[in-house]
């Protein structure tokens, strides 16, 4: 495995090290130790799956607050996403920056979100399929958002055409209040 910080502190794009054949490849996408050095929470308790049907489709921007703080590893299954996330730890260095990816089926690219950050991904084709490893349960009651078009951040998501929950377009834009 591959590990490459972004520009937001402790945020890594993780590659997969193919060993491959005339058969195909063998790689690791998770390894405990692996992350570990990397000092990058290794405990894992819950594994989703989120498909989007249409194009633009777009999710967040998500995080839960103490003491029930996530990290996520994000990787596209099927189609491919701009992945999009935000520090939102006040004492950062890079506090309220923003980072976005391409994650495809192709790239097998994965990315690395510690505790302390909001997420959000936009589907860049029909039918794409994400699968997120998660260290926190989820935990409605401590679950915010923040508005996936706040002008604190100004994300540029690729897709004009947006598919929005009434949810995520009910999140409002940043106070750094809320994060206390």
């Amino acid at each position: 495995m591959l590990f490459t910080e972004t520009k937001l502190k402790d945020a890594y794009v993780v590659e997969l090290e193919k060993k491959g054949d005339h058969r195909g490849f063998f790689a690791r996408s998770w390894d405990t130790k692996e992350f570990t050095k990397y000092n990058l929470n290794s405990k894992l308790v819950q594994c989703n799956i989120s498909f989007s049907k249409k194009c633009g489709t777009l999710h967040g921007m998500h995080y839960q607050t103490k003491p029930f703080e996530e990290s996520k590893l994000i990787r596209c299954t099927k189609g491919k996403i701009f992945d999009v996330i935000i520090d939102l730890r006040p004492f950062s260095k890079t506090f309220k920056k923003w980072f976005g990816i391409e994650l495809t089926e192709e790239n097998y690219k994965m990315l690395f979100v510690p505790e302390g950050f909001a997420h959000g991904f936009q589907s860049l084709v029909d039918n794409t399929e994400i699968v997120y490893q998660v260290s926190e349960f989820y935990t409605p009651d401590s679950e915010l958002g923040i508005h996936w078009n706040d002008p604190a951040f100004n994300i540029k998501w690729p897709v004009k055409e947006k598919i929005i929950t009434e949810k995520d377009n009910s999140w409002k834009f940043f106070d750094v209040g809320v994060l206390e």
